[in-house]
């Protein structure tokens, strides 16, 4: 933004409460920011991932399968863990596939299942990606550790209200 202009989530809100709704102005600027923060973490995010041709959600389903003690669980674990439809945890695992940096199989005990295992490319790329995203993202994600800690915390409160925490997390 440049000098002058005003912050437009600021702007929005003062409308919302100059429109008669006070009572939602603050939720608004809140969620509003939530999403522009999302915004402009994805292009920080992006910047590291793309040049190692990798999204955000193949990104997680490799560390998930890098952090699993086998390097593989079954599909339905999978998509279950990124919170995704087994649609969108099945296309992100045949485009890592496709790369060389995921295989599927099914075990001979259950032909049902279907494992998705983490190669040695795969962990190789996810080390990669991790350091670039640590060193980028994580380690400065524009907040001291005290107030990202804090906000982490906020954060995990509206998680619990809406039911997407498992209990004792």
């Amino acid at each position: 933004m440049t000098a002058g202009e005003r912050d437009p989530i600021r702007e929005a809100r003062h409308q919302w409460i100059k429109h008669g709704w006070s009572d939602a102005a603050d939720g608004m600027a809140m969620v509003t920011s939530i999403f522009r923060v999302q915004q402009l973490l994805m292009e920080k995010i992006d910047v590291v991932l793309r040049p190692l041709d990798l999204s955000f959600a193949r990104y997680e389903v490799l560390m998930l399968l890098s952090f699993s003690s086998a390097g593989a669980m079954p599909m339905t674990r999978l998509g279950s863990l990124l919170q995704v439809h087994p649609t969108s945890a099945s296309s992100a695992v045949s485009r890592l596939e496709r790369q060389g940096f995921v295989q599927r199989s099914r075990p001979d005990a259950d032909r049902r299942v279907v494992l998705a295992s983490i190669t040695s490319a795969g962990r190789d790329i996810s080390r990669l990606a991790t350091d670039g995203l640590n060193r980028t993202v994580f380690e400065d994600p524009g907040l001291g550790r005290p107030d990202t800690n804090e906000l982490t915390g906020l954060l995990e409160r509206i998680r619990e209200r809406a039911g997407d925490m498992a209990t004792g997390t």
